[in-house]
């Protein structure tokens, strides 16, 4: 039963873009006091994001959101220093800028003061565990998003550390999921549950069958399968296809793809104008619109920064030759058919990589 729900709104602060961490745990604890007396409380959020704490175990600042531009151009940086074969191999996660590992390299080199404050890495939903209850721990399914843990084991990848400098101890101790780390005054026990969304979200997955795909359909939309063993051939990088810890020990081997978002920053870009549209609202006027008229790619990179979604769709259909969408159900309608396009084709990927 939901008692409280409430919008995460990173802003700008000191040149980036943040999550506003202090505002959050407002509303979680008002989430807690509408809740009311409960046995145990869980965290999870979405993968690579992270908190630096000082020696005293402070934040030492407001986490950078994924979405921030200083990780433009890392991952061609890194990879001078560790190929891309190599990297994938060892981790098994789809290369990505927003990983936490190439986040780590724009702290050392934007942030040195920062980097050399720092004595322990919290992913976000662990940084939520510490400020509840003061525990430092690594939950594993949240740790296999950062492109530093080692595929086959599940143990930090000593020599992707080393490659880059990064010092083990900088990382919590590692727990699986369920593990129970704390408790509040009131007696309820925090856990640390799958820290990583996608990951509850499968854990409820509805079947037990083993020859089925998920689609965990958020501000991304993660396509993917159960295995027991991750697949870290070079065609499997070349698919961009990722490895990833399910909360049950298996691998969730997946396809990141921009979901939602371009529907929900659409909104925000229509409400700047002054129109106020509801998800029901735009949903009945992409249903009105003419069907297979003009599509984008969800992932292409213009998509992904905050900012007018509508006006960039219209951008990339004129700039592909394309019929180009005027009004807010042609929009509408490009994107819920782009993604539904782009789910296709990732299935396909899916089954040529597993059999």
């Amino acid at each position: 039963e939901e008692v409280h729900r409430f919008e995460n709104c990173p802003r700008e602060k000191d040149g980036r873009l943040r999550w506003d961490f202090s505002a959050l745990m407002d509303e979680v604890r008002t989430g807690l006091g509408k809740a009311g007396a409960v046995d145990s409380i869980g965290f999870d959020t979405w993968g690579v994001d992270f908190g630096l704490l000082g020696k005293n175990g402070t934040l030492l600042e407001d986490p950078v959101h994924y979405r921030d531009g200083r990780t433009a151009g890392m991952v061609e940086q890194a990879l001078r220093t560790m190929d891309a074969r190599t990297l994938y191999e060892a981790t098994g996660n789809q290369i990505m800028a927003i990983n936490t590992l190439f986040q780590l390299l724009a702290v050392k080199e934007q942030a040195p003061e920062v980097w050399r404050r720092a004595k322990r890495l919290l992913f976000m939903p662990d940084l939520f565990i510490h400020a509840l209850c003061g525990a430092q721990v690594c939950e594993r399914t949240i740790a296999s998003t950062s492109q530093m843990q080692d595929a086959r084991t599940g143990a930090w990848d000593r020599d992707v550390l080393a490659a880059y400098r990064i010092p083990e101890r900088l990382f919590a101790p590692s727990v699986p999921s369920g593990t129970v780390v704390g408790a509040l005054e009131n007696g309820a026990k925090v856990v640390a549950v799958a820290g990583h969304d996608t990951q509850c979200a499968v854990a409820a997955l509805p079947t037990q069958a083993r020859d089925t795909a998920f689609l965990s359909c958020g501000t991304w939309s993660l396509l993917g399968c159960e295995l027991d063993a991750p697949v870290l051939t070079e065609e499997s990088m070349r698919l961009g296809l990722s490895n990833e810890l399910g909360a049950n020990g298996r691998v969730n081997y997946l396809k990141n793809i921009i979901g939602l978002w371009l529907i929900q920053e659409s909104r925000r870009a229509w409400r700047r104008q002054g129109r106020e549209y509801s998800y029901a609202e735009l949903e009945s006027l992409a249903l009105e619109a003419a069907p297979l008229r003009c599509f984008i790619d969800p992932d292409d990179p213009a998509f992904t920064p905050p900012g007018d979604i509508p006006a960039r769709v219209r951008e990339y259909c004129a700039a592909t030759g394309q019929y180009v969408p005027q009004t807010v159900g042609e929009v509408m309608r490009c994107i819920y058919e782009s993604l539904a396009l782009k789910y296709r084709f990732a299935l396909g990927q899916l089954e040529a990589a597993t059999g």
